[in-house]
Order: structure tokens, then sequence, then C-alpha cells
């Protein structure tokens, strides 16, 4: 028979709260921004190519991305964007590290009932005060037993992490909307992935769902995963 479940992990942006349609709006605004020096295809091409290579210096994030797309601004003008234009970014960048928390539909029964039942851990990866910030503005930060911030999704973190504040992966679940980031590498790590789909996922965190289905499971929404948690013992 397989471990019984003890600990259910969950991801943060665009699982409990949203989070990518933040950056979709910033990134309009940035295309209108550069609209005299790219076209939005190409602009938005050449932004994920720089936040591709930066995400060994700045992580994931707000900050990160806003950095992103200084660098872009001045790639795509050839050194010769304005300086209002960088002073707007910079104040797109403040503005979303302010934009306020709404929650996605039943995150907070999800957690509270599985609460009631389990050990709940918060794994999320993203600069350490947004995180907090958006955190605490939830109001779900006291139902967690223990709260990561990591700077990424491994293997090897999901057994450290299931391990320390769990019983070990084999006897824990993630739920998460990324395949890539919160699916595949906890069934790697010999626990089970859950993945909730949300309608924006950034493209850098897009992946193919396993091939073997064996400890992978999908739900349209947060709703029925205490049934879920429940079924997998």
């Amino acid at each position: 028979m397989p471990a019984r479940i003890t600990t259910v992990g969950f991801d943060a942006d665009d699982t409990l709260w949203h989070n990518e349609r933040v950056f979709r709006l910033t990134q309009e605004r940035f295309a209108a921004l550069l609209a005299d020096h790219a076209e939005p295809e190409h602009l938005a091409a050449r932004l994920l190519a720089a936040e591709r290579r930066n995400l060994g210096h700045y992580g994931y994030g707000i900050k990160g991305f806003t950095l992103s797309m200084i660098e872009t601004a001045i790639e795509v003008t050839e050194g010769r964007v304005p300086a209002p234009v960088i002073g707007d970014l910079l104040a797109a960048g403040r503005e979303m590290l302010a934009h306020p928390i709404e929650l996605l539909p039943h995150a907070r029964a999800a957690v509270e009932t599985l609460a009631g039942s389990h050990r709940v851990v918060l794994i999320t990866k993203g600069d350490l005060l947004d995180q907090e910030r958006k955190l605490a503005q939830s109001g779900l930060g006291d139902l967690f037993d223990g709260v990561e911030i990591v700077s990424d999704k491994t293997p090897d973190r999901y057994a450290e992490i299931f391990a320390r504040l769990g019983d070990g992966p084999a006897r824990g679940v993630m739920v998460g909307n990324s395949m890539r980031s919160d699916v595949l590498p906890m069934i790697a790590a010999g626990g089970w992935g859950v993945h909730v789909p949300h309608d924006l996922v950034w493209d850098l965190e897009h992946a193919e769902a396993p091939e073997d289905g064996e400890r992978f499971c999908q739900l349209d929404s947060l709703e029925g995963l205490g049934a879920l948690v429940d079924r997998l013992g």
C-alpha cells in the first residue's frame, strides 16, 4: 500500500492568487513605451530572451523582470532610450510591487480544509520581500505550518523541504499551476504532483505533462483538492 499522505505543499503565484496578469499588463505598457522602436512581437521575444539570460543573475520575480525590461529597451534603441522611458519602466516595476493581492477561487477553502488534517506548506520562488508582502496581504499566512521562498524548484529542493517539514516526499503532495516548477520536479523527488492550470502561464514555465502518470493528477480548480488528497491516502 502507498504511504499515507501527511504533507501538502502549495505554490503561491497563480495557484493561490493572481500574478501573471500583472506581468502581462506591464508588458503591454512596455510595448507602448517602445512602440517607435520595435513591433510588439519582436519586443516580446527580445524581453523573453533577456529574462532567460538574467534568471541566473536576478532570479525570479518583479525586480528581475524590471531590469530585463530596461536592458531590452537599451538594446532595441541601440542605447538611445530616453531617460523618461527608463523612469516609466522603474515606476511600472514599483507599481507591480505594490499591486494588491486577489485570491483565486477556492484558494482559502482548499488551504483551510487541508490544514485541518495535514501539514500544509507554502513553497514559492521569487523575490523574498515581494513574496512575503503577498503572503501577508493574502490573509493565508497563519494557515501554513511552514513557508519556503526558494530561488528555484528542483527535485533535490523538494526532497529536502518535504523531509524537513513533513515525512519525506513519498508522503507529500505538491499543488501548483506550473508543470515545470510545481509538478515535474516533485514527481522526480518521489512525491505526488497536482497540476491546477491557470489561464496565463509565463513562457519559461511551459512543460509537457509526464508520460508516466502514476503520481500525476490534474484538477480544473482547487475546489476538488481536498477530495483528491483524501483519495490519494
